[in-house]
């Protein structure tokens, strides 16, 4: 950190227990606020001791992982907490696309945060203070289309249908995008806090401008022990318990549900299997029920054979066919081809690693991109043989709400 920070001698890394907080994101003061946080547990950061733009390709996080191993090398570290996410801590983003712009580490000066009953500050360096200033509302939010029309969405999911009925591949995720301008500068405080209440069983996530509440969760990486919930097939949440439980038993049965969620768990297996001495994967998937629709879900488990990092794990599994599709590669060609827009950091890994390779990570779903008063929302669909257009673009929209309730309240 002593590069990025123009200084010659080693920072103080410094962890120290305090009091519970009762509201982790209403700690956060303003300015560009980095948030983990799920179930009122996590982490709160702001301030930035150290930032790196990683460069693209199929090394980055081999990249990313070398020069946290530098800039946490010149710490010195007083951590009188030691658990995950204590001592020097990296929030990231990575962009969907190994080859595309915008992939990014940042080390806070000042982080907050809470686990199993016990809460500590970490601070680097002389720790700037920070004056608390309330969260304003975005105001009055105007909708506009991103790079494809509804229609054109809906044309890029019948070709997708039509290279799948070929035999190119078997499921392709495509996304769509929708710009928001607000009457003024949004504020991600408020949007971290109506997601966080709204979507408590979510990972609500801020990091270099990108903001959601994520259902899925990539690696927890805790020592040599691993988990991962892997989310593909759903549905909406009915109007009433017995149409509720209707539509999910609907979604259980559905042949074009199912196979996604197979093959999401597949790449899954098969991307974590090298990795591990033993890993878990269930023989069927469990309801995840969200207030705003049901997924398939499959939590996988497992324990390391050596000393990888989170970092290493994540490059292992990105992209899960949950977010791509099978074959990946064929999937990525027909994403590049059909989507017509850079997706950023959506779908791509989110999330935070400590000194120790002890992290966690999210897939960046339910989000946005969010500059000054402009947000950009996205939202994709698993697209398969059998899919019907109209559905996909009914499901994508059922997805913006999420955002869209961040924004408007």
């Amino acid at each position: 950190m002593s590069v990025a920070l123009g200084i010659t001698r080693p920072p103080l890394v410094r962890s120290i227990p305090v009091h519970h907080p009762e509201d982790l994101i209403a700690r956060l003061p303003q300015g560009p606020p980095y948030a983990w946080v799920h179930q009122g547990e996590g982490l709160v950061a702001w301030g930035e001791a150290a930032r790196v733009a990683v460069p693209p390709g199929p090394g980055r996080f081999e990249w990313a992982r070398r020069w946290l191993a530098t800039v946490f090398g010149e710490a010195h570290i007083d951590d009188d907490v030691h658990v995950p996410g204590s001592g020097p801590v990296a929030f990231g983003s990575f962009t969907f696309d190994p080859d595309a712009h915008g992939s990014v580490l940042v080390v806070p000066r000042v982080l907050l945060g809470r686990r199993n009953g016990r809460a500590w500050l970490t601070t680097v360096g002389e720790a700037p203070i920070e004056l608390m200033a309330p969260a304003a509302s975005p105001g009055r939010i105007v909708y506009g289309d991103g790079s494809l029309t509804a229609p054109e969405w809906q044309h890029a999911v019948a070709r997708a249908v039509g290279e799948i009925r070929s035999g190119r591949l078997e499921k392709v995720v495509l996304a769509r995008d929708l710009v928001a301008t607000a009457e003024r500068d949004i504020d991600v405080r408020v949007l971290l806090d109506r997601l966080a209440r709204a979507y408590p069983d979510c990972y609500t996530f801020s990091c270099a401008g990108l903001v959601g509440a994520t259902p899925e969760l990539l690696v927890r990486h805790t020592g040599a022990a691993i988990e991962s919930l892997v989310l593909a097939g759903t549905t909406y949440r009915g109007a009433s318990p017995a149409d509720d439980k209707a539509k999910a038993a609907a979604l259980f049965a559905s042949a074009k549900d199912r196979h996604e969620h197979a093959c999401a768990v597949a790449s899954v297996r098969e991307a974590l299997t090298p990795l591990c001495a033993s890993l878990s994967v269930p023989g069927e998937p469990e309801l995840l029920v969200l207030p705003n629709v049901q997924h398939l879900a499959s939590r996988v488990r497992g324990r390391l054979a050596d000393g990888a990092s989170v970092l290493d794990v994540v490059a292992a599994m990105h992209p899960t066919a949950a977010v791509g599709g099978t074959p990946t590669g064929v999937a990525l060609e027909v994403i590049r081809e059909l989507e017509g827009m850079d997706r950023g950091g959506y779908a791509g890994p989110v999330g935070w690693i400590d000194a120790r390779g002890d992290g966690e990570w999210g897939i960046a779903l339910r989000c946005a991109h969010v500059e000054g008063r402009r947000a950009r929302l996205f939202a994709g669909c698993g697209i398969m043989g059998g899919s019907d257009p109209a559905s996909e673009l009914a499901e994508a929209q059922a997805k913006f709400r999420v955002m869209r309730y961040a924004l408007e309240g």
